[in-house]
């Protein structure tokens, strides 16, 4: 290009070579102006600067054995209490740090890392995720709370309520009846929640060891460690009749009376296959599969060629089911 450049300034002359080739005259000229490596200019030393021996007294100052634990204010507000000003707490903190001598000298307490929850599922009732969420009441700052508490690996909601308010007695006779409903047996069911309040309370840690359930909980404000419930509520206020306020709370109980009802027993998940929550939950997908598997084979036999001579497949469930599965790495060497 530069070549080329040159040779057509010498016929339309720089200006007019510049336009033909979209080029900047400034950068021509300046590409053509010889580079010269300027020495760098030593910056001159402010006339308040201190000089070498007073940066020194203020070094042995703040190393003494008195001050050597202080802090920079303590030691600024102990010399000039004594009538004695050296400098100012930043110079102070600037001499330190040229010196490397800024350490904290207090043992600090550190705070081991939050275990990031792994949590597996293979069958129904063996992982559940329950939180609550928000809706919206009929006047601004009114809201009803959602109870909802799902099983990851069906999907299927064994429970949900609406409230007037967040209350830790409320969620322990919600998540007891979800169990006794489900006849779940002690010492298999592991509960996933964040860390709010109920989630956390006395009532619910005590009903948990009561009847065998492990509870599990998201790491602080880690906002995926709880997918499986975010995502039924996306379903959820993602309806396309989710109103955008209810206008009571009987309201809201009659919506999510009919909406759980769908979700459970008419929804086709993608995560699950397609099939509905309650199939899954209870075990028919394996001949809901079966039939489909037929219908796609009749219709393979039928006309082979629309499906390029590959028969089809009908969708399976996964056989586990994650939350936070291990680094692939991990998987690797399990």
């Amino acid at each position: 290009m530069g070549v080329f450049h040159e040779e057509l300034r010498h016929v339309v002359g720089v200006k007019k070579a510049c336009v033909l080739l979209g080029r900047v005259r400034s950068s021509y000229y300046r590409r053509r102006k010889p580079v010269v490596a300027k020495e760098p200019t030593p910056r001159p030393a402010p006339p308040n600067a201190l000089s070498d021996a007073e940066r020194a007294s203020v070094l042995a100052l703040l190393c003494e054995d008195d001050h050597v634990d202080s802090s920079v204010a303590q030691v600024y507000a102990e010399t000039l209490d004594e009538g004695t000003y050296l400098c100012s707490q930043s110079t102070m903190l600037r001499i330190l740090r040229i010196n490397r001598a800024t350490k904290d000298r207090r043992g600090q307490r550190s705070h081991p890392a939050t275990k990031r929850p792994e949590l597996i599922a293979t069958a129904p009732n063996e992982i559940w995720s329950w939180d609550i969420t928000k809706l919206h009441g009929p006047t601004r700052g009114l809201f009803y709370d959602l109870y909802v508490v799902l099983d990851i690996f069906s999907r299927y909601a064994p429970g949900w309520l609406v409230a007037a308010h967040e209350d830790a007695e409320l969620a322990k006779e919600f998540l007891e009846d979800a169990i006794v409903t489900q006849d779940v047996p002690p010492d298999q069911l592991t509960i996933h929640a964040d860390r709010g309040g109920s989630m956390r309370s006395k009532p619910v840690s005590q009903l948990m060891m009561d009847l065998g359930v492990t509870r599990s909980h998201s790491r602080p404000h880690v906002s995926n460690d709880n997918p499986f419930s975010e995502a039924a509520f996306k379903t959820l206020k993602y309806c396309p009749t989710f109103p955008e306020r209810f206008g009571c709370i009987e309201d809201a109980r009659a919506f999510c009376e009919e909406f759980f009802d769908y979700y459970n027993h008419v929804h086709r998940h993608s995560g699950i296959g397609l099939h509905t929550p309650a199939s899954v939950h209870y075990g028919t997908h394996t001949e809901v599969r079966e039939q489909r598997q037929a219908t796609l084979n009749a219709a393979f036999e039928l006309n082979p060629i629309r499906f390029r001579r590959i028969a089809p497949q009908a969708p399976i469930i996964p056989e586990i089911v994650w939350i936070n599965p291990p680094i692939k790495e991990v998987l690797a060497n399990i």
